[in-house]
C-alpha cells in the first residue's frame, strides 16, 4: 500500500488537534471524537497536554484513505515548541495548514507558511471554525493572499458563516464556469501544456483536464488549494479528505533501494530502551538487521565529528489503523518505531544518505533558542537526580542543550519561552519526581571571529607537557556554515584516532569562546601536527608514557585553539528579532519612545485603516518586555508579531560575558592545574 506522510500545522488554538480527531473519526479509526478541553484526544497523550489543552510533542496517528496509508503527524502550535515542528518537517510529503476563521492569519501561521514554502512542501489550507461567531470567509482569502501566499485557490464557498448552520459548498470545475475560469487563469501561467490546450480549444478546456493540472501544480507546491469547514461540526471535512488524497503527493515507492531514513522523534520504552521514530525514505529494514546510523553534514556524508555507529534492530512497529503495531519490517514511505539502536539521536540518518536525506537531515528552518535559564533543584535528593532527568529530556529535544558548570555545580538549559520553562518544570516533577525552580531567563548570545589567528605547540618545546604537537588556524566562516574543520596537512601524517580527537575537541571547545559564548560560523584548520610513535628510542625523555595517545591531543588542543582564537579576536553578537506591530493611530506617538527604550529600531511604518503598522528590529532579550507593554498601551487593541532574524554585534551597551564551564584554557596555569586534579581523581 502506498503511503502519505501528512503534517497538520497551525498557530495555537486554531483547531489543529480537533481537526486531527475529526479526520480520524471520519475515516473510521475512532468511534467518538475526543475533546481538547476535556483532555480526551488521541494525539495529545501526555497528561500535561491533556491538562493544559495544548500539543507539546509531535504525535503520529494513521488512517486509510482510498487505498493510501496516511501517517498523520499532529504538531505543536505554540511557538515555544517550534523545535517539534521543525523535526516533523523533515519527514513530510505534504501538509495541511489550519487557519482560524475567527482569529484569521496569526503570527505563527505566517512563520509556518514561510518555512513550508521555502521547503517546497505541498500544502493545503483549511480555514477552520466557520461555525463560530465572527467567522470570516471571503474576506479572509484576501488576508491569506496578502500575508501567507498569493498562490491560493478557494475550492468552495461558505453559506451562513458564523452560525451553527454554517456549511461548506465545494466548487465544481466541470459545471461551474466561473470557478473553471479562475483555475485556468492561475494554472495556465504555470502549465505550458494546459496553456496550449486552452489556446487550441478556443478558450475552453475540459473540466477533467483542469483538475489534473490543479493536482499536478498542487503536488509541486506551486498552488495552495483552500478549503473551509469546522472540525467540531464536520463541515468541509470530507472535501478536505478528498483534497488530501488527490492534491498531495504520495511517498516515493523505493522499497528495493538501499535503506535510508531519518530519526525525527525519540522516546523511551517501558524498560528504558530508546525508541526511534523513523521516516523511511527508501529501502526496507527488518528485525535483526544490522544497520549503520549517525549524523550527516551539509554535503550529505556522515559527519566526521560524529562516529558512524551500528546497531541491530530488535523490534519494529509501524502505524496502521490509528496505532503502532508490531511488524517484521518497515519499507519506504513508512513511519516506524525502531528499537535496538543504542545511542541513536534525533536527526540521525538510518542507512545511507541519498539526495533526499541531504536535503532534509540536519537542517534548521526555524530560529534557535534565544533564552537560557539555570535549573535549581529544591533538595539534595533532587540535585542528585536532576542531571540524568534533564539528559533524558535533552535526548527527546536536543535544542534544550544542557550546559553543566562543574565549577559552580549548576545546570542551565536553552529555551524558546516561558511556557516551555513551565512544561520542563512539570515534566521533571511528574515523570522523574524532581522538584526544581528556575532563575530568571537570560539571552543566549554568540561570538563571531573577526580576524585570522594561528597558534602551535610542539613536543618538548616551550611549556608543552603533552606528548603531542598541534598547530591550528582560526578564521571567519560564511554565515550559516557553523564550525568547519579542515586540514592543511596530509591526512596520512597522523593516526586517525588522533585526527578524530583533535576535531571532536575543537567542536567541544568552541561552545565557549573568549567571552564564554558559542563561536558561530568559523573555519578551523589543522596546519601542523606531531606525535610520538610506539617504541620510539626517545621515549625515555618522558616519564608518564612511552608514546602519544588520543588523550594528549584532547588535552593540548584547547590550549592551542584558544590561543589562536585570542589572536584572531571575537565580538559578541546578540539575537535580533524582526517585529511587526499594529496599534491604534492615536497611540502611535506613544509607542515610539517605548520602542526606543527597549533598543528597538523601527524600519518602516504605514497606515492600515484606523491603525498604524510599524516594522523593525528588536533584541530578542527585550521582546518579552514589549509583549507586556503593548496591551496596556493600546487598551488591548495592539497586535505584535516577532520572528528571529539574525545575530548582530552588540553595540551601545557593555559586552555581555558568560561564565565558563570548562577547565578555562584561556588561563594556562589554571587549566593545567584543574586538569591534573581531574586526572588524579
Amino acid at each position: 500500500m502506498r503511503s502519505l506522510n501528512l503534517g497538520i500545522l497551525a498557530h495555537v488554538d486554531a483547531g489543529k488537534t480537533s481537526l486531527t480527531e475529526r479526520l480520524l473519526y471520519a475515516t473510521g479509526v475512532i468511534g467518538a471524537i475526543g475533546s481538547v478541553d476535556a483532555g480526551s484526544t488521541v494525539t495529545d497523550s501526555l497528561e500535561l497536554e491533556r491538562r493544559r489543552g495544548i500539543t507539546i510533542k509531535a504525535a503520529v496517528a494513521n488512517f486509510e484513505l482510498d487505498g493510501v496509508s496516511v501517517n498523520l503527524i499532529d504538531t505543536p502550535g505554540h511557538s515555544d515548541f517550534i523545535a517539534e515542528v521543525e523535526r516533523a518537517l523533515a519527514v513530510l510529503d505534504g501538509a495541511v495548514l489550519v487557519v482560524s476563521a475567527v482569529e484569521g492569519v496569526q503570527p505563527q501561521t505566517r512563520v509556518l507558511m514561510r518555512v513550508l514554502r521555502r521547503l517546497r512542501i505541498p500544502t493545503l489550507l483549511f480555514v477552520n471554525k466557520i461555525d463560530r461567531r465572527g467567522a470570516q470567509a471571503e474576506s479572509l482569502l484576501t488576508s491569506i493572499a496578502e500575508l501567507l501566499t498569493p498562490h491560493v485557490l478557494a475550492m468552495g464557498t461558505v453559506l451562513h458563516p458564523g452560525t451553527a448552520n454554517a456549511e461548506y459548498v465545494p466548487f465544481d470545475a466541470a459545471a461551474d464556469d466561473a470557478f473553471r475560469s479562475r483555475l485556468l487563469d492561475r494554472l495556465t501561467a504555470l502549465d505550458d501544456d494546459l496553456l496550449a490546450a486552452y489556446v487550441d480549444g478556443d478558450g475552453t478546456v475540459a473540466g477533467r483536464r483542469v483538475r489534473r493540472a490543479l493536482a499536478a501544480q498542487s503536488r509541486r507546491g506551486r498552488v495552495h488549494p483552500v478549503f473551509f469547514g469546522s472540525a467540531i461540526t464536520g463541515a468541509g471535512v470530507s472535501e478536505l479528505l478528498q483534497g488530501i488524497r488527490h492534491l498531495l503527493p504520495l511517498a516515493p515507492d523505493d522499497a528495493d533501494a538501499p535503506a535510508a531514513g531519518i530519526v525525527f522523534k525519540m522516546e523511551r520504552g517501558p524498560a528504558g530502551e530508546p525508541v526511534a521514530y523513523t521516516r523511511m525514505y527508501a529501502g526496507t529494514v527488518r528485525v535483526r538487521d544490522r544497520i549503520s546510523f549517525g549524523a550527516v553534514d551539509a554535503a550529505g556524508a556522515f559527519a566526521d565529528s560524529v562516529a558512524v555507529r551500528e546497531g541491530r534492530i530488535t523490534s519494529i512497529a509501524v502505524f496502521e489503523g490509528g496505532a503502532a503495531v508490531p511488524s517484521g519490517q518497515a519499507t519506504a514511505g513508512a513511519i516506524a518505531q525502531l528499537r535496538g539502536l543504542s545511542g541513536v539521536r534525533i536527526g540521525d540518518v538510518i542507512g545511507t544518505a541519498d539526495a533526499r536525506i541531504r536535503a532534509r537531515a540536519g537542517r534548521h528552518h526555524f530560529s534557535p533558542p534565544t533564552l537560557e535559564t539555570v535549573v535549581e533543584p529544591r533538595t539534595d535528593r533532587d540535585r542528585a537526580r536532576l542531571h540524568p532527568a534533564l539528559a533524558l529530556l535533552a535526548e527527546q529535544d536536543p535544542l534544550i542543550d544542557l550546559r553543566q558548570d562543574d565549577v559552580r555545580h549548576e545546570i542551565s538549559v536553552s529555551l524558546y519561552g516561558e511556557v516551555q520553562k513551565e512544561v520542563v518544570q512539570s515534566t521533571l516533577a511528574e515523570h522523574f519526581g524532581v522538584e526544581v525552580d528556575f532563575r530568571p531567563t537570560t539571552t543566549i548570545c554568540a561570538e563571531r571571529v573577526v580576524g585570522v589567528g594561528e597558534a602551535e605547540e610542539r613536543i618538548k618545546q616551550g611549556e608543552n607537557p603533552f606528548i603531542a604537537g598541534v598547530g591550528l588556524r582560526v578564521e571567519p566562516g560564511e554565515p550559516g556554515d557553523g564550525v568547519r574543520f579542515g586540514y592543511a596537512i596530509e591526512l596520512g601524517s597522523l593516526p586517525f584516532s588522533f585526527h578524530k580527537a583533535i576535531e571532536e575537541t575543537v567542536h567541544a571547545v568552541l561552545r565557549e569562546g573568549l567571552h564564554g559564548w558559542q563561536v558561530r560560523d568559523v573555519r578551523v584548520t589543522l596546519i601542523s601536527s606531531q606525535y610520538w610513535p610506539r617504541q620510539s628510542p626517545m621515549h625515555a625523555t618522558f616519564s608518564k608514557a612511552s608514546s602519544s595517545t588520543a588523550g594528549d591531543f584532547r588535552q593540548l588542543t584547547p590550549l592551542v585553539l584558544m590561543d589562536a582564537l585570542r589572536r584572531a579576536g571575537t565580538v559578541v553578537q546578540e539575537p535580533i528579532q524582526r517585529f511587526r506591530a499594529e496599534v491604534p493611530a492615536e497611540v502611535f506617538g506613544t509607542l515610539l519612545p517605548v520602542l526606543t527604550g527597549l533598543r528597538a529600531v523601527p524600519r518602516e511604518s504605514s497606515v492600515a485603516g484606523s491603525s498604524y503598522r510599524v516594522e523593525g528590529d528588536i533584541p530578542a532579550g527585550r521582546v518579552h518586555e514589549l509583549e507586556r507593554a503593548l496591551p496596556p498601551l493600546t487598551r488591548g487593541a495592539g497586535v505584535l508579531e516577532t520572528a528571529f532574524d539574525r545575530y548582530q554585534d552588540v553595540v551601545g551597551v557593555e559586552m555581555p560575558e558568560r561564565s565558563r564551564t570548562d577547565l578555562n584554557p584561556l588561563d594556562r596555569k589554571e587549566y593545567l592545574l584543574r586538569l591534573s586534579r581531574r586526572v588524579a581523581t
